[in-house]
């Protein structure tokens, strides 16, 4: 069995949980002596790939930034890519993300398409009016063998928003790439913390939260807030920090897994007030580095969660500050959610991913 994948999330994404999906599947599918990968990519900068035995492929100026370099590796991997699908040398195509520009390309062959979310959908708000995700994703799902859906909710959605037929979605959970990690973290970080991690922009809700953590802080002078990933603080949110005097006890780290693991497991919270997620693998990360934590009840995040979270009302300072409170007020109550965490995690593996994925393609090729 030949199963081909594209370029497109590993030619615009460095860090990301869709390159994280796709790393971890197509690896340990590799591993599998029934089916041979193929992945047309020349360059990326994309983290997850170094150092994988699959794929051979140049990493692109990795410490340079400059205009139109994004442009650069989309157009060669794209060439790159439309040469080996006129090549047909695959039994199902399995796309990253959702351009539709292989439809005219693949012939009669099948193909798969993963749904991660209808964020674009239910938050177009949030989105660049010139954005083409929704049409395309549209497209894809109408003419798709068979639709991956990450979650029951995304299912949902897809039910729901797109009309989609119930029988050509299959739901396959994701897994978890953090290991609990025992190194020194390269940073100095403050004794105390709440963690935050990931994008703050839009429907992450950041600013609600932080009005709600500001509270939090105030009433105990030796905690402090933690964010990892999501860029640079903007001017806006020091702005929003020194409104609400706490600008010098909030710090911002970019860093790579082990030190992410490290920042999970000395955290005294994680929270991910996050408005919508398809999934939600921050969540798997905390419990797997044995972190208390409390996130929005919306979305798929009590579906992934289960008991091994407290909950709270991502719109409102109120139910996110009393959560937080609770918390970090009862050392039973923290005791109690790292080990529901770690039974919870047992639910969810890329191993398992891969197997069902690996199903799904079994069915086509028997019905094609």
């Amino acid at each position: 069995m030949k199963i081909q994948y594209d370029h497109q999330i590993f030619s615009f994404q460095k860090y990301g949980g869709i390159s994280r999906y796709f790393c971890e599947l197509i690896n340990n599918l590799n591993n599998d002596k029934d089916i041979k990968i193929r992945l047309p990519l020349l360059i990326s900068n994309n983290c997850y790939l170094s150092n994988q035995m699959f794929i051979k492929y140049s990493n692109f100026f990795p410490n340079k930034d400059f205009k139109g370099k994004k442009r650069i590796i989309l157009k060669m991997n794209m060439i790159y890519s439309n040469y080996k699908l006129k090549k047909k040398d695959f039994d199902i195509f399995h796309p990253t993300y959702y351009d539709p520009y292989f439809l005219k390309k693949i012939g009669n062959r099948p193909f798969v398409l993963t749904v991660y979310d209808m964020i674009h959908e239910k938050f177009s708000n949030y989105f660049n009016v010139n954005d083409n995700t929704s049409k395309n994703k549209r497209l894809l799902c109408e003419m798709a063998t068979k639709i991956i859906a990450i979650s029951e909710h995304t299912k949902k959605d897809l039910i729901e928003i797109l009309d989609i037929e119930p029988s050509k979605i299959e739901v396959i959970y994701l897994g978890n790439s953090m290991l609990d990690s025992s190194n020194t973290l390269k940073v100095s970080t403050p004794s105390r913390y709440i963690l935050f991690v990931g994008a703050r922009s839009g429907y992450k809700n950041f600013d609600t939260f932080i009005v709600a953590a500001a509270r939090v802080l105030d009433s105990d002078q030796s905690l402090s807030m933690v964010c990892a990933g999501g860029g640079r603080l903007s001017s806006k949110e020091i702005s929003l920090f020194n409104k609400l005097n706490i600008s010098n006890r909030v710090f911002q780290y970019s860093l790579d897994d082990d030190s992410l693991a490290s920042l999970y497991r000395q955290a005294d919270l994680f929270v991910f007030p996050s408005i919508h997620e398809g999934f939600g693998i921050p969540l798997l990360e905390a419990f797997s580095c044995d972190c208390p934590t409390v996130c929005s009840r919306s979305s798929s995040l009590p579906e992934i969660a289960g008991d091994a979270a407290l909950y709270f009302d991502p719109l409102d300072t109120d139910s996110i500050h009393s959560t937080m409170v609770e918390v970090l007020a009862n050392r039973e109550l923290r005791e109690e959610l790292i080990k529901k965490g770690q039974k919870r995690l047992k639910l969810f593996s890329w191993q398992k991913c891969a197997a069902e994925t690996k199903k799904v393609y079994e069915n086509i090729l028997q019905a094609w």
